[in-house]
């Protein structure tokens, strides 16, 4: 007889709600104004990319998570990513050359994580959400010490990171350069997001886990092969 799966999270706690707001919103909004506020040698479009892609993470998956409906997660990444665009316009960043661009990645990077965020709740409940928070504080760790100490992570690492796939898709699209530059990166957003939905509907099966690693490593590959990653 097949178990049951877990039963998505019926009511939303305030706690989680407060931690996606503040990894979300709160702290990336400081983080941005803090580094562009200190540094007089990098670009704001360096500096706020990894930002906002965490951001996203925090915000996406951490809400997919808590309340087991992707769509909420989606549309609260999407807030954010708008929020801290915003920001970045009124602190100095250019007017977007490709706002288009811009669009799409946080779109797709949203969707991406969300759907992690769902496949959270529907695995494991109520404990999802903590799932969620402990990925995006190892992979905004990691990040942000890539953005403080450029080459001291081995560009490998970075390539397994979705959080660092919407960064670079979000400083092509903010530099100005050719979307094309961060194709393969949002197609590894998009792939590992179907890739996780399969495993959502068919929980509590084992196999389609199978599909999401290969698909995770072999997308993490082809980003990692591109001359214009990093």
């Amino acid at each position: 007889m097949t178990p049951a799966p877990h039963a998505p999270p019926q009511d939303w706690p305030k706690l989680p709600w407060l931690v996606a707001l503040v990894a979300g919103i709160a702290l990336p909004a400081f983080a941005m104004v803090m580094q562009a506020n200190a540094s007089a040698t990098r670009s704001l479009a360096d500096l706020a990319a990894p930002i906002m892609a965490v951001a996203l993470m925090g915000a996406g998956m951490i809400a997919a998570a808590v309340t087991g409906r992707m769509w909420i997660g989606v549309a609260f990444a999407l807030a954010a990513g708008a929020g801290l665009v915003l920001l970045a316009l009124m602190l100095g960043l250019p007017s977007l050359r490709h706002g288009l661009f811009v669009a799409v990645a946080i779109g797709v990077a949203s969707i991406s994580f969300s759907a992690r965020g769902a496949l959270f709740a529907r695995s494991v409940g109520e404990r999802g959400w903590w799932i969620a928070v402990a990925i995006v504080a190892g992979e905004g760790a990691i990040l942000f010490t890539a953005m403080a100490s450029p080459g001291a992570l081995p560009p490998w690492l970075l390539a397994l990171l979705p959080a660092q796939w919407a960064s670079n898709a979000m400083q092509t699209a903010m530099r100005g350069t050719a979307s094309g530059a961060a194709i393969w990166e949002l197609l590894a957003l998009a792939g590992t997001a179907g890739a996780t939905l399969i495993v959502a509907a068919q929980w509590p099966r084992r196999w389609p886990h199978l599909i999401m690693f290969s698909t995770w490593i072999i997308l993490s590959m082809m980003v990692w092969q591109q001359p214009a990653f990093l």
